[in-house]
Parts: C-alpha cells; sequence; structure tokens
C-alpha cells in the first residue's frame, strides 16, 4: 500500500470511530487537535527511520529522503503532520524555502557520526532555529542511533556540541532514540506531544482573552 493511501485509511478510520460514537449515543469523540512539524538534519541521521517506526511502516523499505516528503504520524491524543526535509548537501541550502506555518521542529542527529559531521550537524541546526518563521518553536533534538557501538548519548553531544547555551530560551528536549525501542521513542514523542498542546491552550485562552472576542467583559 502507497504511503498515501497509508494515510487516507488512518483518517478514515479515525472519522468511522466518531461515526460510531454518534450512533451509540455516546457523544462525539474528542477531537485530535494537529500539529505541523518540521523534521530536519543531516543525511543518513535517520530521520526516515524514525518516523516509520512511529507510524508502524515496513523499516525495510525505506528510502532516502530527495526533496521532502509528509507523513501524518496519529496518536491518542494528537495527530502530527510531519514535513521531513532531505538532508544532502546540495538540499540543505535549499531548507528555508520550504519553511512555512509550524508549530514545533524536530532535529535529528546521528549519534555516532564524526566529530566533523557532528559539527556541520550543530550549525545547520542553529541557522535553522535562528531563522525568522522557526524563532521561539519547540524543538525536539533526537540522537539516533544509540544501538551502535561508539554512539555519543544526549547529554554527551549536547556537552560536545555546547547546546545548552544557544537553546537555553527555547522549548527544547534532547534525546536518546533507537528505531529498536519503539516504546522508549513514543514516550519521547508523548513529552514532545504535550508541550505543543500546552502551547495550544494557551493561544486559545490568548484568543479568548482578547479584545476581538470579548473577552472579560463586564
Amino acid at each position: 500500500m502507497c504511503e498515501s493511501m497509508r494515510i487516507v485509511c488512518a483518517l478514515c478510520r479515525v472519522g468511522l470511530y466518531a461515526l460510531c460514537r454518534r450512533l451509540c449515543c455516546k457523544g462525539p469523540s474528542p477531537v485530535r487537535p494537529n500539529f505541523s512539524i518540521l523534521c530536519i538534519g543531516l543525511e543518513n541521521a535517520g530521520k526516515s527511520s524514525i518516523l516509520s517506526c512511529l507510524s508502524g511502516d515496513d523499516l525495510h523499505k525505506i528510502e532516502p529522503t530527495i526533496g521532502f516528503s509528509i507523513k501524518a504520524i496519529l496518536f491518542d491524543d494528537c495527530i502530527l503532520e510531519v514535513k521531513e526535509l532531505g538532508g544532502g548537501d546540495k538540499v540543505r541550502p535549499y531548507w528555508d524555502r520550504y519553511y512555512q506555518v509550524f508549530q514545533g521542529i524536530i532535529f535529528v542527529i546521528a549519534g555516532d557520526d564524526s566529530d566533523e559531521k557532528l559539527h556541520v550537524a550543530r550549525d545547520e541546526l542553529l541557522k535553522a532555529v535562528r531563522h525568522h518563521q522557526l524563532k521561539g518553536l519547540p524543538l525536539l533534538i533526537l540522537v539516533s542511533h544509540q544501538d551502535r557501538e561508539g554512539a555519543r548519548t544526549a547529554e554527551e553531544l549536547s556537552t560536545f556540541l555546547q547546546l545548552v547555551s544557544e537553546i537555553e530560551n527555547r522549548q527544547c528536549l534532547i534525546k536518546g532514540c533507537s528505531i529498536h525501542h519503539k516504546e522508549e521513542l513514543s514516550q519521547i514523542f508523548a513529552q514532545f506531544n504535550e508541550i505543543l498542546q500546552k502551547n495550544l491552550d494557551h493561544d486559545i485562552e490568548l484568543r479568548k482573552n482578547s479584545p476581538q472576542h470579548g473577552g472579560n467583559r463586564l
């Protein structure tokens, strides 16, 4: 089954579930918010594998992303619509052309990369998060390939690349992961999703209380 059909089928299941609740007099199902997420990182960092692991796709049929791809990942409390950009040398200079209205950023760094490539990854990360269209967005840094020998942990990588001082004023999670431990990966995304949900709730509350919506009128 192609990726587009997988997404359609998944969304259809959500719609049928809501319909059944109404027919059984259980009322409408809770609406799951959709969050638009940007996923970037160097080539072979494991971006596609991580997203495929979460969505239940066959990990043996993953191909390198050329240009960009979009994947809908369904969780119990929300849906992440993830736009993944290719990380090759010829693609990265054009990343900013794909920047749009996102609610969060995922940056994947291979924990077993060479020092040289890790510094390239750091430069690309800082360039992205400083872009005016991405400033202030929640950031999830995934240090992949934790199952490989010699891979740096999230703490080691953060210290090596001196990331804390660069992102201290931003909502940020730095987590090590492996596609062979899906449960841990799901827990990481549960934390990230919670940040997204809190930001959404905050924005809704601000709109309710804004003068345009007549909030707090006497």
